[in-house]
């Protein structure tokens, strides 16, 4: 039974502390969080506000890092130092050179894993768009298209100002609401080659991320990439992530897979599993990615989305903001 402890109980960790809690592998033995009220969200259990003494005092085996954007390289370096396994929320650090020195420092401790949570790779809709694709059955990938067209109020900056200041949360809408769409996109596309990007701010709620993202995307293979990104829309749209091959086109909208063939015939083919109780678009697919970390760990594989995956969206993320600033495409070569 490996013995685990959440640092940070904000929004997401429920998710966490209700995973652990469902597994038949881990126990919840510890949380921590610098706000003593929020020990009542696992009351059974020791509670910290420094993680640092949790790290000391407590036998671990895994933590599940759920922290604002800039502590996750300090956090996840702390625990990868005392030999403990981490699960680390999205993204997997601020910006893009934080990131690299994460992977560089994990790749000196090749006995510790850490794994980011991008579990919308291990949605229903998405494994079964990726087993369609790799079958070749429709032909080859000509265009990929990701669309996330949600709503962030001012209330949600100002309740928490760091998620409007570029040296805490390294970012807006990209790093934020639609990381998953475009590691989705580039899990997809495979390699990518160069990147022409924009960032704007359609909304002026006085903080410095962006609230708007373009890209056109040029992968390797000769596939195209369109993505598109705002939380000035009036609610939460649906995320659309659209696939068109050369013998028919593949959409996943609502939570659910269409295929659509050569003769304009569409038809729903797999929806994805629901969390009961969380918000819709956090889906069920943390329970799955936890649960593989958590048998990584235990069988000492590495099936699990590592910190080189993780790595790449930050990349991405990269270039469009350089893209936009010089307003020219940005060779991906540039980040190898």
């Amino acid at each position: 039974m490996l013995k685990v402890a959440v640092i940070g109980l904000g929004d997401v960790s429920g998710i966490h502390l209700e995973a652990i809690r469902n597994s038949s592998e881990a126990e919840l033995v510890a949380v921590c969080d610098i706000d003593e009220s929020r020990k009542e969200a696992a009351p059974d259990v020791n509670f910290y506000t420094d993680y640092l003494e949790m790290l000391d005092k407590e036998d671990l085996d895994c933590v599940h890092v759920c922290l604002p954007h800039y502590l996750h390289f300090p956090v996840t370096k702390a625990c990868v130092e005392k030999g403990i396994h981490v699960y680390l929320e999205k993204p997997m650090t601020k910006d893009v050179y934080e990131g690299v020195e994460l992977v560089e420092f994990c790749r000196k401790h090749p006995n510790v894993k850490v794994c980011v949570s991008l579990q919308n790779r291990f949605n229903d809709s998405f494994v079964e768009m990726q087993r369609i694709i790799d079958s070749e059955e429709l032909g080859k990938v000509v265009g990929i298209k990701g669309l996330v067209v949600w709503n962030r109020p001012k209330a949600y900056y100002d309740v928490k100002p760091w998620r409007g200041l570029m040296k805490y949360a390294g970012g807006g809408v990209m790093i934020n609401q639609a990381i998953h769409t475009m590691d989705q996109m580039q899990v997809i596309g495979g390699e990518i080659e160069s990147i022409r990007g924009t960032v704007d701010q359609l909304v002026n709620y006085g903080y410095e991320v962006e609230d708007t993202a373009t890209a056109h995307i040029r992968f390797k293979s000769g596939a195209t990439g369109v993505f598109f990104a705002t939380t000035t829309y009036t609610n939460n749209s649906s995320v659309e992530l659209q696939v068109i091959l050369e013998k028919g086109k593949l959409t996943i909208k609502d939570f659910m897979l269409f295929i659509t063939d050569s003769d304009g015939n569409k038809q729903p083919i797999k929806e994805d599993a629901k969390l009961p109780g969380t918000k819709f678009y956090y889906g069920a697919s943390h329970n799955v990615l936890i649960g593989k970390f958590y048998k990584a760990i235990i069988e000492n594989t590495d099936d699990y989305v590592h910190v080189e995956d993780g790595l790449i969206t930050m990349e991405m993320i990269d270039a469009i903001y350089k893209s936009s600033n010089l307003k020219i495409p940005i060779s991906m070569e540039v980040y190898r």
